[in-house]
């Protein structure tokens, strides 16, 4: 069976362009997404989010009609979930945009219908879809009821691309796909296939799920590992980064860089989804999330020791991001820093954000000015390096001059 019509639902940082990529192929995509204003310009043709071309691409797939957004969920052939998946008090999982998920679709499910997961979950999330669509749609059969034979086929595949490659890497990566049957996992492939030029490796859902757990865990460990050497090598007197480039020539030696602590929502929060089903055994793994949650307070007593060199100290933040280039804020430990900096009143705080033109709602209410590059260079005289922006990166020795610098990502180490 062919797919001739697809519904996304969410249409954030990953639902929108795997919306926009599936249109691409010629396959009728309906996006959906609680955000009427998200809806308005997706059908505009324009995006709401910032990712390298996916504007183009996004207006060619509305041009042609191959994709529209809409508050409402309508039939298709398969649907696939990408909502937020964050935690709650104490670092529990909070499954409810899922839930909410289900229950919008479950109206218009048909016999034969895919309904996939694709936001990362901890395990035994797709097990909990389909209960929840059972509840809903007790007219239906689905696989944890009557097996292969199930009206409707639920997998679990979940997303692995790098912001600011998205479109990139929704095609060339692997993929696993986790059915919850062998069926399950048959229809969620033929899905793929029709976009996705990397491996379709099959597997059970609750396989599929911990996998993507697992290699964001892994990255957090490290991660953690570069933190903990950054702090040991301000005690020493070492050039962390000069000490990670000389280790990292060793041919079996990877060592990731090190920052201001861990954000976005996948790094920042999947560990926490294995702490939490296994707490007594996932010990390295909850002690790596705590050395990556501690590292903003320790970069806020560097800039306090910093401002105290000055009568009047100006601070520029540089980045409010997660990462470089984007202007994704969740669990940016940049933004945090920044707020709990303006909330310790130690002096005047600028916020450098070129991918966003105006402050985010976490710091309207604090004393902090957002301003340009150039504004802060002429205003400041500490410069807080928060995230490697290209903007940043363009920075000379000249622009520096005279001012106290915390670089927590190693852009001015051998300047």
């Amino acid at each position: 069976m062919s797919f001739e019509k697809v519904s996304v639902v969410g249409l954030g940082y990953i639902g929108l362009p795997t919306a926009a990529v599936i249109a691409s192929r010629g396959i009728e995509v309906i996006g959906i997404d609680v955000s009427e204003k998200a809806v308005n310009t997706i059908n505009q043709g324009k995006v709401h989010i910032v990712e390298p071309d996916l504007d183009m691409v996004v207006q060619a797939a509305v041009n042609v009609g191959k994709l529209r957004a809409t508050l409402t969920p309508e039939p298709a052939q398969a649907f696939m979930i990408a909502v937020p998946t964050p935690f709650k008090d104490g670092h529990k999982p909070d499954l409810s945009y899922i839930q909410s998920a289900a229950k919008a679709i479950a109206p218009v499910l048909e016999k034969g219908n895919l309904v996939i997961l694709e936001s990362t979950s901890p395990v035994g999330a797709t097990e909990q879809l389909a209960e929840w669509l059972a509840e809903y749609r007790a007219d239906l059969t689905f696989p944890q009821q009557v097996g292969e034979d199930a009206d409707i086929q639920v997998a679990h595949c979940p997303e692995r691309v790098l912001p600011g490659r998205v479109l990139e890497e929704l095609v060339s990566n692997d993929r696993i796909i986790g059915g919850m049957t062998k069926r399950c996992s048959e229809r969620a492939t033929a899905l793929y296939k029709t976009f996705v030029r990397g491996e379709c490796i099959t597997t059970n859902s609750r396989t599929a799920e911990m996998a993507k757990l697992t290699e964001n865990s892994f990255r957090d460990v490290n991660i953690a590992f570069a933190n903990e050497l950054s702090v040991i090598s301000d005690e020493l007197k070492i050039n962390v980064w000069e000490l990670i480039a000389l280790a990292n020539r060793h041919p079996r030696v990877n060592i990731l860089s090190p920052g201001p602590g861990v954000g976005g929502h996948c790094i920042a929060v999947d560990p926490w989804f294995i702490v939490d089903s296994a707490p007594e055994s996932a010990r390295m793994i909850r002690t790596a999330r705590e050395i990556n949650d501690g590292k903003p307070d320790y970069v806020i007593q560097q800039v306090s020791k910093a401002a105290d060199e000055f009568k009047r100290p100006v601070i520029a933040c540089l980045g409010l991001a997660f990462k470089a280039d984007i202007d994704d804020l969740r669990e940016s430990p940049a933004l945090d820093i920044t707020a709990k900096l303006a909330d310790m009143n130690i002096g005047e705080i600028l916020a450098v954000e070129p991918n966003i033109h105006e402050l985010p709602p976490k710091l309207l209410d604090k004393a902090i000015s957002l301003v340009s590059l150039k504004d802060a260079l002429d205003k400041a005289n500490v410069l807080v390096v928060l995230v490697d922006h290209k903007q940043f990166k363009a920075m000379t020795s000249a622009d520096i001059n005279s001012k106290v610098v915390v670089d927590t990502r190693g852009l001015f180490s051998n300047k």
